[in-house]
């Protein structure tokens, strides 16, 4: 195991391990280190740590120091002399008419090498371009040709899908990527749909495609001859992230039906559709049974709270509140009440007082009806009301005037 300190360069690209000289460096503090190309300022991304030896390129560099405020004054000044750099350097390219374009300038920590990337679709001669930058800055001079995701590395950006450019936040090389991953996660093989703002394919293909290569294993591929508990048909449809199939049916009731089956419950007929006349393979479709949580659909069953604090009376009561409509009555008014605060006196009812008729005569107690029934007496019958038509005398009777009349 070797004692390292990752260490990055201007927020992009690569982390170089250098190895701390016994400095105890702490996580973003910024250090001076030594390269090959002369001392450099970085950014210390993880502090002192160890790692496998297979995992050190050699040899492994030092760190000369933590970087002083001497030391971040002199970066600030290099930071403003590159500005200046590109716009001398664009100005010339101009001038000479060079096929060419400029996409950042570096200052080395030292001061005493410039370093220009552009791109180009082809071979550019930029010798007389070398020597015009030189009798202006009068240091070294490097052109260095870059590719254009390179270029969209440096340069950063929002891509298609709201999010900066993965080659700008994280991504510390750049790995291959073909049409054949779009295609495999059935993605629209249009360029323009697939392609990043560098004009390549984006490299988020391939992040899940070892994923989609599992599941491609047990997924039939759209066209295949398989045979389902409703008979044979052909794949027309295949769904990998929930492993589904649509398969169009051959004999069915409703002509070239088409139905939706999990991957479990098809399988796939060797050999492709037999010629007409051949017999079909033997099955070979085995469906396993669902376990009896899948097909048992829960039961929910609800009970309504009960209000143990409120009795069962006072239940009634409340419902009995309630009108037609939903809203409710008026609660009356109990005695003692604070609206009422005198009880009013309410008198008994008297046991022995005989009951009253429909038109305030009193009735005879059964006991007496029972003698007089004895006795032989007929009952006296109650007197019939007489019903007037109008003010004057009784229908028929005197003073009434004749009809017709």
């Amino acid at each position: 195991m070797a004692e390292v300190v990752s260490v990055k360069f201007k927020s992009r690209g690569k982390i170089y391990y250098f190895d701390p000289a016994g400095l105890q460096i702490e996580g973003s503090q910024p250090v001076v280190v030594e390269t090959a190309k002369g001392l450099e300022l970085g950014d210390c991304v993880i502090g002192n740590h160890e790692v496998a030896d297979d995992q050190v390129v050699a040899p492994l560099r030092p760190v000369v120091r933590v970087a002083s405020e001497e030391d971040l004054r002199i970066a600030e000044i290099n930071k403003d002399r590159e500005q200046e750099a590109f716009e001398v350097c664009k100005s010339k390219i101009i001038e000479h008419e060079l096929e060419m374009k400029l996409v950042d300038v570096e200052y080395n920590f030292e001061g005493n090498k410039i370093l220009f990337f552009f791109t180009s679709d082809g071979r550019v001669d930029f010798r007389e371009l070398v020597k015009d930058l030189a009798s202006v800055f009068r240091t070294r001079i490097e052109l260095r040709q870059i590719g254009v995701r390179d270029e969209a590395k440096m340069l950063g950006g929002v891509a298609i899908c709201g999010r900066p450019f993965c080659c700008n936040q994280f991504l510390d090389d750049f790995q291959p990527v073909s049409t054949k991953m779009a295609k495999t996660q059935s993605m629209s093989l249009n360029p323009t749909k697939i392609s990043g703002n560098c004009g390549r394919l984006m490299c988020c293909l391939r992040y899940e495609q070892e994923a989609y290569e599992d599941l491609v294993k047990n997924v039939p591929k759209s066209g295949a001859f398989v045979e389902t508990q409703a008979g044979y048909g052909n794949v027309v449809q295949v769904n990998l992230l929930r492993q589904k199939v649509k398969v169009r049916l051959d004999s069915s009731s409703v002509d070239q039906q088409i139905k939706s089956y999990d991957v479990d419950e098809i399988a796939v007929v060797p050999g492709g559709r037999p010629k007409p006349g051949d017999p079909m393979p033997p099955s070979t479709l085995v469906i396993k049974p669902k376990p009896k949580e899948e097909l048992e659909a829960p039961k929910f069953t609800w009970d309504p709270p009960k209000d143990e604090a409120q009795p069962e009376e006072s239940k009634k009561e409340n419902s009995r509140r309630r009108s037609r409509n939903g809203r409710s009555r008026p609660k009356a008014k109990t005695e003692g009440s604070v609206e009422n605060p005198e009880p009013r006196q309410i008198t008994p009812k008297r046991e022995n007082s005989p009951p009253k008729g429909r038109f305030g005569q009193k009735k005879a107690a059964p006991e007496q009806k029972q003698e007089s029934k004895a006795d032989g007496e007929a009952p006296k019958k109650r007197p019939r009301p007489r019903r007037r038509y109008g003010r004057g005398a009784k229908q028929g009777g005197e003073g009434s005037a004749p009809k017709g009349e």
